[in-house]
């Protein structure tokens, strides 16, 4: 399948899944809305689409121009049928094109913290098999998406509710957190945006964050899993 990515900051790129996506031989091509010179790609051309994560917020077109094309294309892409997933505020972004909003989160969410399963996940038998045991993973946000209409509301923190969606079966999902990460990312993040680390009951300091990597593995099996069902061998847009 023809894989696109937008990548919003370049710390924040696709770690784990671009290892899974050349493992499994999709093709894959990238728009890195940051550099000057960007181009997206026309939605009939790709099969699905990844939304990462990034330090702006979906309302800030008055900062980030581009954030009004990219609207468009998430929206050309569902409409179309094309397979979507969005990572932090990748999914906040799904989750505005559908009509939903983004507000602040109860609880600004920062560093290793369980999720579990919320009002909708027991209709998704492989999704609930992999929240129940409530894994601990890798959260940075302020804010957070509300659940779109018709759309499952999947999984839950302590923090904060809406952690997880899904829309028309698998073929849209948003992850408000980062199954994503690799050790490298992991330091690339914290090395770029110190400054979101406060004083807050559910944002953890460096040292706390770094000493909890052994959750990386997981995180990644679990992502890969995700993945299995998003992008299915049997998968074929000449049938969408």
């Amino acid at each position: 399948m023809n894989v696109h990515y937008l990548q919003h900051a370049p710390f924040e790129g696709l770690g784990y899944i671009e290892t899974w996506l050349k493992e499994h031989q999709h093709n894959l091509s990238a728009t890195r809305l940051y550099e000057a010179n960007h181009v997206l790609p026309d939605a009939p051309a790709i099969d699905a689409l990844i939304i990462l994560g990034g330090p702006m917020n979906v309302y800030e077109e008055d900062r980030y121009s581009w954030l009004s094309q990219e609207k468009a294309l998430i929206k050309e892409c569902i409409r179309s049928g094309k397979k979507v997933l969005g990572i932090c505020l990748g999914a906040q972004l799904i989750a505005h094109c559908l009509g939903a909003k983004v507000v602040m989160a109860d609880h600004k969410e920062i560093g290793w913290w369980p999720v579990l399963p919320d009002f909708d996940c027991n209709q998704v038998p492989w999704f609930d098999d992999l929240f129940r045991g409530k894994p601990t993973v890798f959260h940075w946000h302020g804010d957070q998406f509300t659940i779109p209409a018709n759309a499952l509301d999947l999984l839950q923190s302590e923090a904060n509710g809406h952690q997880a969606f899904m829309y028309n079966g698998t073929q849209v999902i948003g992850l408000q957190f980062h199954l994503e990460l690799t050790k490298e990312s992991l330091q690339q993040v914290l090395e770029h945006i110190p400054a979101d680390i406060t004083n807050n009951p559910f944002v953890q300091d460096r040292e706390t964050i770094l000493s909890k990597m052994d959750h990386i593995g997981r995180s990644n099996a679990i992502m890969a899993a995700i993945l299995e069902q998003w992008l299915p061998y049997s998968y074929n847009p000449a049938n969408r």
